[in-house]
């Protein structure tokens, strides 16, 4: 019997003890405002208890749980410091680490994937792991022709084990959200189970990182690993040196956060443009600051597909978001649907909400910070929240074509208010994204300052030289 179903018990007790601690938690809090106590105190105070605990269970667990923590971390910036401040170091820790499996659990995986005579493939093989992710742990080794790699080598039993700590995870939605306001947990734990088991086939990660690899070959700011070799459970990469992202949030000096920062940015926004595709799993862990400037980037498990007429859609929203009048907004988010096609929308407050997410687009430089994502995260969520009857929450959708690039930019947005990040996000969104800079609009469509981009998203293309920039 493998490691992980061993222990599948052990972690859904564990998951399932989460929401009775909550109803708990509740109760005592009814108890204490009985008794006169202020209900924001008793409310901070419920949910600081429940941050903790549920915290310091997704930090023991590998599997699913670990991978909702990891994506939960990233949206730490948006809590309020009196909950946020505590959980910082144990947050970091979840993003870099997890208990290691043993030897000779990696002995057979190697083995199954590559053959009995896997060792012969290596100059050096570490069994000792460099590192722990949610689905596997890496390895440090030398291939045969000396180059240093990273041996990325499964869970035995990971995807039954996933798919049981998503049952329970996804049970947990109530006991998630209150702890972080404007995310809707229960869609983003869905979309991460469906992205999830598309992770644990490495062969298609393996494909994606070649893409990406081929994509940002001697690129002068982004590095990308070559794959060396992949079978089964087990994915070979070139090894990546540098000082993790998580270390940089926690002690790096600012103009070294800064470059992380716009580097981060920068490719997220440029994958699609060179290769139709983005990383959608920006947590801190998945990156490294080389010591020559770049950034460094692993882990493609979870990059999604992002066509050129989507590229456009995007650009065209976010330049609408900027420069655009509220009417124009409603009629373009009408159009993409993010609004439901009825009802009657006040376009003033819908612009209030996007304003929130395009300002950082609409000046020269911005600096990304807690303190800005918690203001907006709130404004944001009391807007998004009103349900009467012309209230936005009645008519907003998230349409699934942008599931997965609202995923990884909303993530970005977290790790760079972690970064407090400061540069010129606006000329990166007008470098990359086709429809956002002036005059970059389809025949037939206008630019949104001569009165709003009303034409078909189409199948534009890149100005020429765009996409190798």
């Amino acid at each position: 019997m493998s490691d992980i179903p061993r222990r599948a018990v052990t972690r859904s007790a564990k998951l399932a003890s989460l929401p009775l601690g909550f109803a708990g938690r509740t109760a005592l809090g009814l108890g204490k405002r009985t008794l006169g106590r202020p209900a924001e105190t008793v409310a901070l105070e419920v949910q600081r208890r429940t941050a903790d605990q549920l915290f310091r269970v997704l930090g023991e667990l590998k599997g699913g749980a670990m991978k909702v923590g990891q994506l939960l971390s990233i949206f730490e910036a948006g809590l309020p410091e009196e909950v946020a401040g505590p959980f910082r170091s144990s947050l970091t820790k979840l993003q870099e680490a997890a208990p290691p499996m043993p030897a000779a659990t990696v002995h057979r995986v190697m083995a199954e994937g590559l053959g009995e005579d896997w060792r012969d493939r290596f100059a050096e093989f570490d069994d000792r792991p460099a590192a722990a992710a949610s689905i596997g742990q890496v390895h440090r080794a030398v291939w045969r022709d000396g180059r240093a790699v990273a041996v990325k080598v499964q869970y035995p039993g990971a995807g039954k084990a996933l798919m049981s700590d998503f049952n329970q995870i996804s049970r947990l939605s109530r006991l998630i959200t209150p702890l972080f306001p404007g995310v809707e947990v229960k869609p983003v734990v869905a979309d991460l189970k469906r992205r999830l088991e598309k992770e644990l086939d490495y062969d298609d990660e393996a494909r994606a990182q070649s893409a990406f690899h081929d994509a940002y070959d001697g690129d002068p700011d982004i590095l990308v690993p070559a794959v060396v070799a992949q079978s089964g459970h087990v994915l070979v990469t070139e090894w990546l040196d540098g000082t993790p992202l998580a270390k940089v949030i926690a002690d790096g000096p600012q103009e070294l956060r800064d470059r992380a920062g716009l580097l981060l940015f920068r490719f997220l926004l440029s994958g699609p443009a060179r290769c139709e595709m983005i990383h959608i799993d920006p947590h801190p862990g998945n990156f490294r600051m080389l010591d020559d400037g770049r950034l460094g980037v692993m882990d493609f498990g979870g990059a999604a597909r992002v066509p050129a007429e989507l590229q456009w859609s995007i650009g065209r929203l976010l330049r609408i978001g900027t420069l655009g009048t509220p009417e124009e907004m409603v009629e373009a988010m009408r159009e993409e649907g993010f609004l439901a096609r009825e009802g009657d929308i006040d376009p003033e407050q819908l612009a209030a909400l996007v304003s929130a997410h395009a300002f950082p687009f609409a000046t020269e430089r911005f600096r990304y910070t807690r303190e800005w994502m918690r203001q907006e995260t709130a404004r944001g969520f009391g807007i998004a929240t009103d349900m009467r009857p012309g209230g936005l929450a009645r008519h907003l959708r998230l349409p699934p074509q942008y599931m997965a690039v609202t995923r990884a930019l909303t993530s970005c947005g977290g790790v760079l208010c972690q970064l407090e990040a400061e540069g010129d996000f606006r000329a990166e969104a007008e470098r990359w994204l086709p429809g956002f800079a002036a005059g970059d609009a389809p025949d037939g469509a206008e630019d949104a300052e001569g009165g709003g981009l009303t034409g078909p998203p189409g199948v534009p293309g890149l100005a020429e030289g765009e996409a190798t920039a």
